[in-house]
């Protein structure tokens, strides 16, 4: 199943060009699935319809459904109880009741993403289409699903279950109680879910599509969302130039803000597959706007590109090896690099992000960096210590 991950600046119309990119997929006889996040169902609105916590037909071949993080959040919860049981009665702790519990910050992010996994399972639809939220949020969702996995192995390291039979031993040698087995059965169960909704986002059938205003406001947006997405490997496939005005004589008023989106469309094509969207001169109501609205020219079965990270080997000549991370928009003076054991931390701007190093970057030491031509050069010198002896 193909997935389009809509985001944007806020009030950039992300919402209603989801709408529109799902239901013109629809009517081209493609089953469709769109995904919105916002609990006050701006979705359902562009739609005309609403949408809820169960999947329901917005039109021919065209599925709308809005997860329900509460109804989530008190599942989880009540079940943690349960399984926790025996721990809390020792704690004289009364449990909480389904009906007085409500979602605390960060359950609508973990509850998308479940609906992430779900929709990829589903047979039902060849394409999924979601509205995430503006591009901020957005980010830092997408970036969810590897960040808890490793806070989950470095808390509750997984190779550590085999020692379950040791647990009573150990924790009278250590005087405090050692951690029970259902707490290394949820986080595992955590694991498997996070990873499915990882596997969503990395997919090679993914992309990622940017909505923006062109203008100054959203060229500054559209660079710090595109950073962001090359600091997590994400791919786009287009950025979406919406609400550009139409070309007016250079004696009404227009003629300036259509210079500037000219200026602006200018610029992004240098960098990206860049698609307009008119201004339809109101706001979008009903199926026959959101026709118009329909990012033209989009070849759904067009491959793109993947985010390469590159080890060049530049032994012979420089004595180092170099890997490029491409951050297009990166500013030298917000970069920072960091070496932790086999993984180096790289924050770029807002973003940062811990990655593994390959295996043979392993094997050196940082030697230095450099950003050049929205790409920054890493390059790592063999450790005598560690690099393999030749002759």
């Amino acid at each position: 199943m193909r997935t389009i991950l809509i985001t944007g600046p806020g009030g950039s119309g992300r919402t209603t060009l989801a709408a529109a990119t799902a239901l013109a997929a629809a009517a081209e006889g493609t089953r469709t699935l769109v995904l919105g996040t916002d609990r006050t169902d701006t979705l359902g609105a562009a739609l005309g319809t609403r949408t809820g916590p169960e999947p329901a037909e917005a039109a021919p071949r065209l599925t709308a459904w809005r997860p329900d993080p509460a109804q989530d959040f008190r599942t989880d919860l009540t079940a943690l109880q349960d399984r926790a049981s025996s721990a809390l009665d020792l704690l004289g702790a009364s449990r909480l009741d389904p009906e007085e519990l409500t979602p605390l910050p960060g359950a609508e992010e973990l509850a998308l993403l479940r609906g992430l996994r779900d929709a990829a399972l589903s047979e039902s639809y060849d394409l999924l289409v979601v509205d995430l939220p503006p591009a901020p949020q957005a980010l830092a969702l997408l970036a969810l699903p590897e960040e808890l996995r490793r806070y989950l192995r470095r808390l509750l390291p997984p190779e550590r279950q085999a020692a379950r039979a040791l647990r009573p031993v150990l924790g009278r040698l250590a005087g405090v109680p050692m951690p029970a087995e259902w707490l290394y059965e949820t986080a595992a169960r955590w694991d498997l879910e996070l990873a499915a909704a990882e596997a969503v986002v990395a997919d090679r059938d993914t992309v990622v599509r940017l909505v923006a205003e062109p203008g100054p406001a959203g060229a500054d947006a559209l660079r710090v969302a595109g950073l962001g997405l090359a600091l997590r490997g994400l791919r786009t496939d287009v950025v979406v130039a919406n609400r550009v005005l139409p070309e007016a004589s250079a004696d009404t008023w227009l003629a300036g803000p259509v210079a500037q989106q000219r200026k602006t469309l200018e610029e992004w094509r240098e960098s990206y597959d860049v698609r307009t969207v008119a201004h339809l001169g109101r706001d979008p109501v009903g199926a026959d706007d959101l026709a118009d609205l329909a990012v033209p020219g989009v070849d759904p079965d067009a491959p793109v590109p993947p985010v390469e990270w590159p080890v060049t080997d530049r032994l012979g000549e420089d004595g180092v090896l170099v890997w490029h991370i491409p951050l297009p928009g990166a500013v030298r003076e917000e970069l920072d690099l960091v070496r932790r054991g086999d993984e180096l931390v790289v924050t770029a701007g807002p973003f940062r992000r811990i990655v593994p190093l390959p295996s043979a970057l392993r094997r050196c030491t940082v030697d230095g960096a450099a950003l050049r031509e929205g790409e920054l050069r890493v390059r790592f010198a063999p450790d005598p210590k560690l690099w393999p002896r030749t002759g």
